[in-house]
């Protein structure tokens, strides 16, 4: 594709399009800036959706990868949770969802991502967040920072152990989570909600 040339009156509009087929379209897109945005979302809530449609506004290419901790017994499966979240994201044509396993630092390497994407809620995720930053960027000898969001003031409260507490003892998460989901998860709850 030839650039367009601004003494023949190229529009603004077309030149941006030229740009951004280029940016696109460019080496096989390594120019693309891709991230990953790391997490259990178990379930996911109106606080990450808000991580998600922000950073995929900075981003080409956002990596969605939900982690299969073996420590911690979920409410969904790996699989039931990458499903949500497709249909979750499914309006944000630039978001990928995986998932992965093990460290975050030979995920990011493996897929060639260098930047990974967290959501601040308070003070007190800060710490430890900060100190997780630290730890995958030395591991990974640099090649992998954090970039922190702070999360919308509306969803600052919100976490997924409490929704899940929330909806254990029938409350209402309408307000908390898409409402696909919280069908779902009320599905989940069901033979506790019966006795």
């Amino acid at each position: 594709m030839a650039a367009p040339e601004a003494d023949r009156g190229i529009s603004p509009e077309a030149l941006s399009e030229y740009c951004m087929d280029a940016r696109l379209s460019g080496q096989g897109g390594k120019n693309m800036k891709k991230a990953v945005y790391p997490g259990s979302f178990d379930p996911v809530t109106y606080g990450h959706l808000d991580i998600i449609k922000r950073a995929a506004e900075i981003f080409d290419v956002l990596i969605v990868s939900v982690l299969n901790n073996k420590d911690k017994t979920p409410l969904f499966s790996v699989e039931e949770r990458v499903k949500i979240l497709k249909e979750a994201t499914r309006d944000i044509p630039n978001v990928e969802v995986d998932s992965f396993s093990g460290l975050l630092i030979n995920y990011a390497s493996e897929k060639k991502l260098h930047i990974a994407v967290r959501g601040l809620r308070a003070i007190t995720d800060f710490e430890y967040e900060l100190q997780l930053a630290q730890m995958n960027r030395r591991l990974s000898n640099g090649s992998l920072d954090t970039m922190f969001l702070t999360t919308g003031l509306e969803y600052a409260y919100l976490s997924s152990s409490s929704v899940k507490e929330i909806a254990y003892f029938g409350g209402d998460i309408s307000q908390c989570v898409p409402d696909f989901v919280a069908e779902l998860i009320h599905e989940k709850y069901k033979p506790n909600q019966t006795g």
